[in-house]
């Protein structure tokens, strides 16, 4: 007798697929806003490109991970807070040129779909995409049998914003003088993982459970603490015209992404200790001894935002901040030079 194989034998569970796109189906419809045209299951999502009063709407796009965040969720089984972080990660992103987003993709695969697991990564993009104002649009959840070990995921981005082209924050008008303001981060959002697990799972030999006294929390919950988003922070001065740059500090920490803004001719100088450094950090620092530049260039050290303004403009920002109860530092000046970034 001849066996007959299914898909299953193969390793898909199309009835498992089946279930998981249902349960996202629920949760992405929470995120639907007038502009959204078309349902969860489409073969392309439907967007209105209804812009208002905008004279010449420009689009903004990012694609982005989590990177090896994604490790620590695995090994503490806690998967809601990732999809969170994507999506505040490419907020950021593209909130930098001052686009405000309207929707989001997302792509989620794994060797073998657990419906739980991916409804607790969704859940996480929902709420994100809730927090800001950006739909949920569609995806892709894929089931690749060995490509990835049981248990394990990867998990992808992908949003668009708009913005009006007069209200383009390029950093062009960045001259010598200008203040830098940067806002707090959370923890170490979404970067600087490779090095942090090491650091605490290899060298200090830490699990995920360890409650570490200066941090106040376990390990687990200190690494996957959110990536924040700064648009609420930032509304209503992104259209302002004050803001002459803005800089997501991500991967390559203040010593790299600061740079991506600044025109010919200007350097930055960043005042070590203008602001609250968080106990996480210095930890990592003591664990494996790392040098000073080395943790400006890997980790945000405590800011996950830097806006550039104006001396003249600088108190605009900082009354329009403290209505908010957003907390600020005055974290440095932009010189002259090339491009460098200088911790003093």
């Amino acid at each position: 007798m001849t066996t007959k194989y299914r898909y299953k034998d193969a390793g898909v569970d199309i009835d498992a697929a089946n279930d998981a796109v249902s349960r996202i189906k629920t949760l992405a419809r929470a995120t639907f806003t007038p502009n959204v045209l078309s349902d969860i299951g489409s073969f392309g999502g439907m967007f209105r490109a209804d812009f208002g009063a905008m004279k010449e709407p420009v689009m903004v796009a990012s694609a982005d991970g989590v990177g090896t965040k994604l490790r620590v969720a695995f090994m503490s089984g806690i998967h809601n807070t990732v999809g969170y972080d994507l999506v505040c990660h490419c907020v950021n992103d593209i909130l930098v040129q001052g686009a405000h987003p309207l929707f989001f993709l997302d792509y989620v695969a794994a060797g073998k779909l657990v419906p739980d697991t991916i409804e607790q990564v969704i859940a996480g993009l929902a709420q994100g995409c809730r927090e800001n104002g950006c739909a949920l649009l569609g995806g892709e959840t894929a089931e690749m049998p060995g490509f990835y070990a049981d248990g394990e995921y990867d998990i992808a981005g992908f949003i668009v914003g708009v913005v009006d082209k007069q209200r383009v924050i390029d950093g062009s008008r960045i001259e010598p003088g200008d203040a830098l303001i940067g806002l707090p981060a959370v923890g170490l959002h979404t970067n600087g993982y490779s090095l942090a697990r090491k650091l605490f799972f290899e060298v200090a030999k830490y699990q995920t459970d360890t409650f570490i006294d200066e941090l106040g929390c376990t390990v687990a919950e200190e690494l996957l603490k959110p990536h924040r988003s700064y648009l609420n922070a930032l509304n209503g001065l992104l259209d302002s015209g004050i803001i002459k740059g803005l800089a997501h500090i991500t991967g390559g920490g203040l010593l790299e992404n600061i740079p991506r803004i600044l025109p010919a001719g200007t350097a930055v100088k960043i005042h070590a200790g203008s602001w609250k450094s968080l106990p996480v950090y210095e930890l990592l620092q003591k664990i494996g001894n790392v040098p000073n530049r080395e943790m400006y260039r890997v980790f945000n050290m405590g800011i996950g935002m830097v806006i550039v303004v104006s001396l003249a403009d600088a108190h605009r920002v900082v009354a329009h901040l403290d209505s908010l109860n957003e907390k600020h530092y005055d974290i440095g000046r932009i010189v002259e030079g090339s491009h460098e970034v200088m911790i003093e």
